[in-house]
């Protein structure tokens, strides 16, 4: 059995490269030969001529300064050193295969994701949900948590943020109210007896969103005289509030547009038509360095149209 003669010249070109960076052109032409077992379905794959495949085997083996392959009668193998080099890069070519079809699959299966904070989603978003997934049943909708702490950037294609509406590289635009009313459970109220003024809720349990500093600001909107007491539980986000008044542990100042449902259901009930306004409300963000998919651009254009009408669907 006779062996074919390699030269080992290293290309002009190589003299420019990193030490560790090979030609990857001629990687992908080995790595198709090496998996196909054949010069001529690899050329077939890589829509080349057998003889640039064999021309960029070369390139690699010259590279190397190490045989890749070898002739068995009129057959061409894989060299010890081939097989040992196939199964090195086998698995960063499979990596490179499989986000490549990840991409192309979310591509085909047209996910839009958005990003909001749990009470929004819970009390305003997903009761409205339904509505545009049966007008378009085609978009897949992802659905993720934004932590409103944090929002220097997020990978979503849109958010729904709590703020001031100003967030460096983001369009934003009102959306809804992040207006305050005092609330209670209909259980709460049952025990402690009707509220008819202000300062009687100076005489209950208060629980606190986020901070203690609203309940003061709104009896001195309602010109209580006294200063509200700051204790009572102090909780870090909307949902965990709502728990906390839904288990009857007192009164709290929540964003009235969130716990409509509640409201309506008779579940909570509204002490006084007093809102307050903190100056932070809920904004539709994107951001202005990428473009908006058109599926995108349906579910922000319905979340506008939703949010006019002030109604559960649409």
């Amino acid at each position: 059995m006779k062996k074919t003669e390699h030269s080992f010249a290293l290309p002009a070109y190589a003299e420019s490269r990193l030490a560790n960076d090979p030609p990857l052109r001629a990687v992908r032409a080995f790595e198709a030969i090496a998996r196909l077992g054949s010069v001529t379905q690899a050329a077939g794959e890589l829509a080349i001529s057998p003889s640039a495949v064999s021309h960029q085997l070369k390139v690699l083996e010259g590279y190397l300064q190490m045989p890749l392959t070898e002739r068995q009668g009129r057959k061409l193998v894989l060299s010890q050193q081939g097989r040992e080099y196939y199964l090195s890069i086998r698995a960063a070519f499979n990596v490179l295969r499989q986000a490549t079809e990840h991409l192309v699959a979310q591509a085909q299966t047209r996910q839009v994701t958005i990003s909001l904070i749990p009470l929004f989603g819970m009390g305003w978003f997903i009761p409205r949900l339904p509505a545009f997934m049966r007008n378009h049943p085609q978009t897949e909708i992802n659905v993720v948590y934004a932590n409103h702490r944090n929002y220097l950037s997020d990978a979503s294609d849109m958010s729904i943020r709590f703020g001031n509406g100003q967030w460096a590289g983001y369009q934003s635009e009102k959306l809804i109210s992040g207006k305050m009313v005092p609330v209670c459970s209909r259980a709460f109220l049952r025990l402690h007896g009707h509220i008819d003024t202000p300062e009687q809720l100076l005489q209950i349990p208060l629980l606190h969103d986020e901070e203690r500093t609203t309940w003061p600001q709104w009896f001195m909107q309602q010109g209580v005289k006294r200063p509200a007491r700051k204790s009572g539980p102090l909780f870090e986000d909307g949902l965990l509030t709502l728990a906390g008044v839904q288990a009857g542990l007192g009164c709290a100042l929540m964003r009235e547009p969130l716990i409509a449902s509640w409201l309506e259901s008779g579940e909570l009930v509204k002490i006084f038509d007093a809102p307050i306004e903190d100056g932070r409300d809920y904004y539709l963000c994107v951001r202005q360095d990428s473009e908006m998919t058109q599926d995108g651009k349906l579910l922000q254009s319905w979340l506008r149209r939703v949010a006019e009408s002030g109604e559960i669907t649409l």
